[in-house]
């Protein structure tokens, strides 16, 4: 009878072409593994190491703005005409956009902005941009919120000059205004629905997506190198202690002049150049200010609280000086400089 089994030299034929056949498969396999590690894929950018750590490392000190906010729409349009309204003044000339100007940074590149009758103010005017990312508000940080802010400027005298119930009455006699504050508000036109308005629309006055927030989201080639080597050293030189977050500023307060007498140096002191002092009475507070956010900062010239600084670079140089210690070259200043260009972001969808 016939075997079923194939012969002894068959078996062994057969054995061999299948560990060939292994052998190929299995070196295969570490070939395509190998190019494949090596080869980046779609969402790793084919860039050097020190490069992607810079937006990879999870305690970068700066945080990209979010690119959109909830908000009651309504109540921000709402908000936005009474920001515009010079009805808020006593002479029905001056409102918050006189001083805050969103065309211009959200400031009036003014020293001092010029109120009621051209009465000049004490203190620089900071920009309303990315406002509801402060800790306080004002210089001094007088105000808890954007809504406690809200009497500061309508009721001062360099300002608008004015008052709740002169505010109420103008306001009251508009059947635009009497239907909009209706539809939003079960109360009407009262000093808190007002103020909750103009700060709902000051909230929506964020800058998101500049040059920089793209690079932190890992796009490394939204900066140059120049501004690249400029975000390290604004690191590296301590400038990113206080100025720091979202808003690259804005949520702390500290001394000007730390490391010199900024103000005996200046000359003609001002009450306003007490700072913090003027709101708590705490000699530790004397000359303490809330530190300016840095978004859009090239586009809010002059700088401090003062006005002192006319140019951005003006102002790297005296807060290198005076808060750090430190003299710049003219190279360092130049790429901090042109790292703080690319903190401009948009609003409403188009670059500021």
């Amino acid at each position: 009878m016939r075997s079923v089994f194939p012969f002894p030299s068959v078996i062994e034929n057969n054995m061999k072409r299948l560990s060939l056949i292994l052998l190929i498969l299995v070196t295969a396999s570490l070939i395509f593994g190998w190019f494949w590690w090596k080869t980046p894929t779609a969402n790793v950018l084919a860039v050097p190491t020190n490069e992607r750590l810079e937006y990879d490392a999870v305690d970068e000190p700066i945080l990209p703005l979010p690119l959109t906010i909830t908000l009651n729409e309504e109540k921000v349009l709402l908000g936005e005409k009474l920001f515009e309204d010079p009805q808020l003044s006593r002479t029905n000339l001056v409102s918050c956009a006189s001083c805050h100007s969103l065309s211009t940074g959200g400031t009036d590149r003014l020293v001092h902005s010029l109120g009621v009758a051209n009465r000049a103010g004490s203190i620089n005017a900071p920009t309303v941009f990315n406002s509801g990312l402060n800790s306080k508000q004002f210089w001094d940080g007088r105000a808890e919120s954007l809504e406690a802010q809200i009497d500061g400027p309508t009721h001062a005298f360099n300002e608008m000059d004015s008052s709740w119930p002169e505010i109420l009455n103008k306001l009251n006699l508009s059947p635009e205004y009497r239907e909009a504050f209706a539809l939003l508000y079960p109360e009407g036109i009262r000093i808190d629905t007002i103020k909750d308005a103009i700060a709902t629309f000051e909230r929506s006055l964020s800058t998101p997506n500049s040059r920089f927030d793209r690079f932190l989201r890992g796009d490394v080639h939204a900066l140059s190198q120049e501004e690249r080597d400029g975000y390290r050293l604004f690191k590296d030189y301590g400038c990113s202690s206080c100025h720091q977050g979202a808003n690259v500023g804005g949520n702390m307060f500290e001394k000007f002049g730390v490391m010199g007498n900024y103000f005996g140096d200046r000359g003609k002191p001002t009450k306003a150049d007490l700072g913090r002092f003027n709101v708590t009475g705490d000699e530790a507070d004397r000359h303490v200010f809330k530190v300016p956010g840095l978004r859009n900062v090239t586009l809010t010239p002059p700088y401090f609280h003062d006005g002192s600084a006319v140019t951005l670079e003006d102002a790297v140089a005296i807060m290198a000086k005076y808060q750090l210690g430190r003299r710049l070259s003219s190279v360092e200043l130049l790429k901090i400089t042109s790292f703080l260009k690319t903190l401009s972001g948009e609003y409403k969808g188009r670059a500021l």
